[in-house]
């Protein structure tokens, strides 16, 4: 079913207002509402914001006034510092999902509901398997924060669903995302001039561009494919090889004093790192995308490693650290092992 009148919550942040704007120029649109708690600094076209709180019951009359048939519901928040704290993040995550699918539910001319979510979902665990598929549950549900959140509003999900079994309902969930204008905390994680790492550890990240993720959501949203879909670009990276591409040195910390780096990295507001987010830099996480490309017919543009590399380009990150002095270092290390080794061998 191709939309006609598109609601897209979150408009303020720049996924939510790109998406907006992409779906403002299609002239088959008759209308486009974007709808969020502060009002967005980007363009949004021909969109029409309207300042609502989807916690707010308000929601159902904006929907049912504007005769939407096609909702985007990205305003499902990572972080509490973007939020005003935990408090308010699980409200506007959890009680903000809830309200707008009471609104859908009440609204006949509703036809397709697309959601936003996160691999974030499936946890992070040294019992991991290589790939997690959309079948697969998470070796241990998320104790809280981003992660525990998606699994609250994707039950939900599945409930509305049924519910109301003739609206197409799609979930995406995303990888983390890198891209320009993306200010994510695996994006300042990785732009502190030292980067910290867990000791005896590096994780598998898998990454997904910002020009990919507008293109599945724009795809979900013209075309209709229910279910749920895992959205990745291919392949892996290793931690220790992203902080060597992005030119910074690493800083080994035992796995206890990752949550006490954590919480000053917060209260310095440098990175907003969930403690779920602490255990990805210990055991990572990789997700199947065969659904992706066969069932809903998208093969990413770019790979983890292009979609890092196009970051590493996009913020012109530098070496913190003089390389030659680094290179010089290696070699001089390199020649005194292979002279103690000789020695030893005579």
């Amino acid at each position: 079913m191709r939309p006609r009148r598109v609601l897209v919550t979150g408009v303020s942040r720049p996924l939510g207002a790109q998406v907006a704007a992409a779906l403002a120029a299609d002239p088959e649109i008759v209308d486009i509402v974007g709808v969020d708690t502060i009002a967005p600094t980007e363009d949004l076209g021909r969109t029409q914001f309207v300042r609502v709180d989807i916690r707010n019951p308000l929601i159902a009359k904006v929907v049912s006034t504007a005769e939407i048939d096609t909702v985007l519901h990205l305003s499902v928040l990572a972080t509490p510092l973007g939020a005003g704290g935990r408090t308010a993040m699980k409200e506007i995550n959890v009680i903000g999902t809830m309200q707008l699918l009471a609104a859908c539910q009440k609204a006949p001319g509703v036809r397709k509901l697309v959601v936003k979510s996160t691999t974030s979902i499936y946890g992070s665990s040294p019992r991991d398997p290589a790939l997690f598929t959309e079948e697969m549950e998470p070796r241990g549900f998320p104790g809280g924060g981003y992660a525990k959140d998606a699994v609250e509003v994707e039950g939900y999900v599945r409930g509305f669903g049924r519910r109301r079994p003739d609206i197409a309902v799609t979930v995406l969930r995303l990888a983390n995302v890198l891209g320009p204008g993306v200010d994510t905390p695996l994006a300042r994680y990785l732009d502190l001039p030292v980067v910290p790492t867990v000791l005896g550890f590096d994780p598998r990240i898998q990454l997904l561009h910002a020009d990919d993720a507008m293109a599945v959501l724009l795809k979900a949203a013209s075309e209709d494919h229910a279910g749920t879909f895992n959205v990745a670009g291919d392949g892996v990276l290793l931690l220790s090889q992203a902080i060597r591409r992005a030119g910074r040195p690493p800083l080994p910390v035992p796995f206890p004093a990752v949550g006490s780096l954590g919480n000053i990295a917060r209260r310095l507001r440098l990175v907003d790192f969930s403690s779920e987010q602490l255990g990805f830099l210990a055991h990572g996480r990789a997700v199947d995308t065969t659904r992706l490309k066969e069932v809903f017919g998208y093969v990413p543009r770019y790979s983890t490693v292009a979609t890092f590399d196009s970051f590493v380009r996009h913020r012109q990150l530098r070496f913190t650290i003089d390389h030659d002095l680094v290179t010089r270092v290696e070699h001089g290390l390199r020649g005194a092992l292979a002279g103690r080794r000789s020695a030893g061998a005579s």
